[in-house]
């Protein structure tokens, strides 16, 4: 796992101060590689290469940039975990390395961009075609690993973080549709940032830059094609098996495997499977609050490290780590997004980094087996409707209003989220409903400026995402999780990447394996949410081999961090001094006398304060040093 950054002339003539650009990418990536790291130039110079490593597999030859047989040149960002049948699939005897580099090098030399079916993993890479004279870069089917680009005086940039492009573009601006985006979901849609000019690769695409032009591509998509034909015991065994083989190939490694286990499902599944297969020494990692019960899961996680013999490590979180800590976290997210739980990640990773260099986690599961509570709230509300309609055997719904009942329960900590959501009315079109429910602008209507961020609606966004045409049926389910696969999971990968990254770590993620994903997909609606339960055929499937303290578990958290309390108490004058700063209160986007004012107002588990707070913390950290990010290509270049 690795930091790569290049840059590629679009008019073919040699890059200016080449060597110097790829030293400042080389500079502010260099936490994702502490193992080393190299570059690449054409003789030409229209392009070059930048590498950090961090070593997993091959540690002794998989050294890059890596040239090719034929004068291809890589730097990739990856984990090929098929690398070994790819490899003996296209002939083991005649590769130099045991890398899996070499593997993504020789598939592309055997089946050019086609390449890419053939990959099982997580990957963002740049090859140079030395016979087209042409860059191929691609991205993982899912975004595990990060790809950003930019073109700047007719040069295409590129790097696995948005501020290695920072030094090169004419100002550090904030993108007014990413930032809409942003107040919205607390996420950017559709490839955008919060910087001008930097754009995401998006998950599944390839990119190729070849006679002065970047073409974009999608070559892979989940389709949600329900198969009727198997029933719910089908389905867990295929699942379990898939579970398994994909547990198998995310353990290879040169170095010992570690977890992360946060005591919920997903991630007590994967450790549990993990230490199953036999893995020695199997080490588990957790964060929590000692500030109350609301906040700490560590029994739950002590509950399946103990039946699993695991060595589990838990690290105590205060206040005292978010204030020393939360400018470093937003500066290795490189803007904010998602929910604070990148804190508590980023301290647990550190831990982490300590003792593995490689960890396993359970990202994906709430996605694809339905386990966030909205769903169960979006059909509450069609339930009632469809009850009073009369319409509730007309297809579109899986559960009905009286098996819905016993699993209520699970939304006792929600009622100030049921709250808002009703206030403004019920039984409105589905999509409208599920974009009030993931929607966070209402939250911000004093403290933005609005009429500063144009017209752009990212409800129209939304829709185009949440009507895919790869969703077969009416199935309210598939939409709601297809919206939130295709969003919201590419957000938490960018939390789950930079705060493991940040500390050299590599994390690695079973259920995102795509023959899971592929298929969950064809698992009818009424399978994974039958009676409006969480992540039901996950339990069926898995439950049996957890302690009945966590497959029993009613009262999902999702790491919960006590920002409200911290904020309204022991953090408030810390907080305070940032938000009524000179610089703070001049933002000519956000009213941050406003945002004060609400401080007092914010309820626990609320994310509005998070949202805004990170925003400012941005704001401090790259636009109030953008002079500093400009110097940077001069200033190293005159130190080399």
């Amino acid at each position: 796992m690795c930091g790569i950054a290049g840059i590629m002339s679009l008019s073919g003539a040699p890059v200016p101060e080449l060597e110097g650009r790829l030293d400042v990418m080389n500079a502010l990536l260099s936490h994702r590689g502490p193992d080393g790291w190299a570059t690449w130039q054409h003789p030409s110079g229209q392009a070059g290469f930048m590498h950090r490593r961090l070593a997993i597999i091959d540690l002794t030859t998989g050294d890059q940039p890596m040239e090719g047989r034929n004068g291809d040149w890589i730097t990739a960002n990856h984990e090929i975990y098929n690398y070994i049948e790819v490899r003996d699939e296209l002939g083991a005897d005649s590769f130099r390395t045991t890398s899996d580099t070499e593997v993504i090098l020789r598939a592309y030399e055997q089946w050019g961009p086609d390449c890419l079916p053939h990959l099982r993993g997580m990957f963002a890479f740049a090859l140079w075609d030395a016979e087209r004279g042409a860059l191929f870069c691609a991205r993982d089917r899912f975004g595990m690993k990060p790809f950003y680009y930019a073109v700047v005086d007719g040069h295409f940039l590129f790097a696995s973080e948005a501020k290695a492009l920072l030094p090169f573009l004419p100002a550090v601006e904030t993108d007014l549709d990413g930032m809409r985006d942003y107040l919205t979901f607390q996420f950017c849609l559709d490839g955008k940032t919060l910087f001008k000019g930097i754009r995401e690769l998006p998950a599944g695409h390839s990119l190729t830059v070849a006679n002065g032009e970047v073409r974009i591509q999608r070559y892979w998509d989940v389709n949600f094609v329900p198969d009727y034909g198997h029933s719910s015991t089908y389905f867990e065994e295929e699942l379990q098996a898939r579970m398994e083989d994909s547990i198998r190939v995310h353990l290879r490694a040169d170095v010992p495997v570690g977890a992360y286990l946060s005591g919920g499902l997903d991630s007590s599944i994967v450790a549990a499977m993990a230490a199953d297969s036999g893995e020695r020494g199997m080490m588990a990692f957790h964060g929590r609050f000692p500030i109350g019960a609301q906040y700490d899961e560590s029994d739950y996680a002590q509950a399946l490290a103990d039946d699993r013999g695991l060595d589990l490590r838990i690290s105590d979180i205060n206040v005292d780590d978010f204030v020393r800590e939360i400018e470093r976290v937003i500066y290795h997210l490189d803007y904010p997004v998602a929910g604070p739980g990148a804190f508590p990640q980023y301290i647990v990773s550190r831990s982490a980094r300590e003792h593995r260099k490689v960890v396993l986690g359970g990202q994906g599961g709430d996605e694809l087996f339905g386990g966030y509570a909205r769903y169960l709230v979006a059909y509450l509300e069609q339930c009632l409707k469809a009850a009073i309609d009369g319409t509730l055997n007309n297809g579109n719904f899986v559960v009905s209003y009286e098996s819905i009942l016993p699993n209520l329960p699970t939304l006792y900590r929600y009622k100030p989220m049921l709250q808002e959501f009703w206030a403004e009315g019920l039984f409105e079109p589905m999509d409208r409903r599920y974009f009030r429910l993931v929607s966070r602008g209402n939250a911000h209507r004093d403290e933005i400026r609005w009429d500063q961020l144009g017209t752009y609606s990212p409800y129209e966004t939304f829709r185009s995402i949440y009507y895919a045409d790869n969703i077969e049926g009416e199935s309210y389910f598939d939409r709601m999780t297809h919206f939130d696969f295709k969003t919201l999971l590419p957000a938490l990968l960018q939390v789950e990447d930079r705060m493991s990254m940040a500390h050299g770590l590599e994390s690695r993620l079973p259920f995102l394996d795509h023959p899971i994903v592929e298929l969950a997909a064809t698992i009818p609606a009424d399978i994974k949410f039958e009676g409006g339960r969480l992540k039901r055929l996950l339990v069926a499937a898995f439950g049996p081999r957890l302690p009945r303290q966590v497959r029993n578990r009613t009262d999902k958290m999702g790491f919960p961090t006590p920002l409200t309390e911290w904020a309204q108490g022991p953090a408030r004058e810390f907080i305070t001094d940032i938000l009524s700063s000179q610089a703070a209160l001049d933002r000519s986007l956000i009213d941050n006398r406003a945002v004060l004012a609400s401080l007092d107002e914010e309820a626990a588990f609320g994310r509005g304060f998070w949202g805004l707070l990170s925003l400012e913390l941005w704001q401090r950290q790259y636009h109030d040093r953008s002079h500093e990010f400009q110097a940077m290509r001069t200033e190293l270049r005159r130190a080399v």
